[in-house]
């Protein structure tokens, strides 16, 4: 595994980390507890320490699963990140969407990170996972109904306790982490990025690459878009957010899929499945340190581990990135 340095920071996390959103289950048809615990622990003896969860993922059911899948794990082989600012209990904040649970109750979700909030939260999730102090702690989104200083400023005292290594943002404008700055040091922006996602290379790629931040991209695998296992009129279950989504349109897997079919020669050549060299393209990538890949049980997380160990020279990135500029999808 390689491992890479967020921003000015002395934290090192590994370049392929485990995302936990689908091991919550939520918004993704559920989940069975035992085989994300398992992914985990596949992920772990592969190299990659670094968890990425969020107390939303779930309504807590992820943050739950991390805790007791590294409960034997000393804490410092192991590198937690959560996150903070979206709240589905009450109706303090600005109302962000309507869900469902896990068991197909209704929820609304706001956004919410006052003070107060954040050292709740954080509270919450040092419970939940089993530990006395977090590695890196994001605001989720931006939240329109508080200061940027009110949050960090927050968080900053979080850092001041021990509670809270390093502070970070997820889905921040140049501007808004800019701000944030102000008050915390913030060592990096968690934001969607991936072959089909890569509209931040305008401004906030160069941001980081001036500012010594670095960027952890979520959903890498355009969230299995990328995998060449989707194809038109694919079934999915209920209460999977992907139904609906412009991504999944026919027409639009048709035509990744298209493109996936153009780069799979080299996937082969280097004996690895597509999604492998879709994630060893991403951190590739100027400005992104880390990619955050998703597993629900332990074959996929393997798979996503093993990404790590092909090598792309210049050439064949530029290859992979001329043919992925010709993709265009449609909305």
């Amino acid at each position: 595994m390689e491992f890479r340095k967020l921003g000015n920071s002395d934290l090192e996390i590994s370049a392929i980390t485990f995302g936990a959103w689908a091991a919550g289950g939520w918004m993704w048809g559920g989940t069975e507890s035992s085989d994300a615990i398992n992914a985990i622990h596949e992920a772990y003896n592969l190299g990659v320490t670094s968890i990425d969860t969020a107390p939303i993922y779930g309504q807590g059911t992820s943050e739950e699963i991390v805790g007791e899948a590294i409960k034997d794990i000393p804490r410092d082989k192991v590198q937690i990140l959560t996150k903070f600012g979206l709240s589905w209990e009450g109706t303090n904040g600005e109302f962000y969407f309507k869900s469902k649970k896990n068991d197909g109750k209704p929820i609304d979700v706001y956004y919410y990170a006052s003070k107060e909030r954040v050292i709740k939260e954080c509270e919450d999730s040092l419970k939940r996972l089993r530990t006395d102090y977090i590695d890196l702690y994001q605001i989720h989104w931006p939240d329109p109904t508080t200061s940027i200083q009110e949050t960090m400023e927050a968080v900053d005292e979080l850092i001041k306790d021990g509670k809270v290594r390093y502070a970070g943002v997820c889905n921040y404008s140049v501007e808004q982490m800019s701000e944030a700055d102000k008050f915390v040091n913030i060592v990096s922006n968690q934001v969607h990025y991936s072959m089909v996602q890569r509209k931040i290379e305008k401004d906030l790629v160069p941001h980081v690459i001036e500012n010594n931040k670095s960027i952890l991209a979520y959903s890498p695998l355009g969230r299995g878009l990328l995998t060449g296992k989707i194809y038109p009129g694919y079934n999915f279950s209920e209460g999977d957010h992907r139904k609906g989504v412009f991504y999944f349109s026919d027409e639009n897997i048709k035509r990744t899929n298209i493109f996936l079919d153009k780069i799979k020669s080299l996937a082969d050549e280097k004996n690895a499945t597509l999604a492998q060299l879709v994630l060893r393209w991403t951190i590739e990538q100027p400005g992104i340190t880390i990619a955050l890949a998703g597993a629900r049980n332990g074959e996929q997380s393997i798979q996503n581990a093993n990404a790590i160990n092909i090598r792309l020279d210049e050439s064949e990135v530029k290859f992979i990135t001329d043919e992925l500029n010709k993709l265009e999808l449609v909305k």
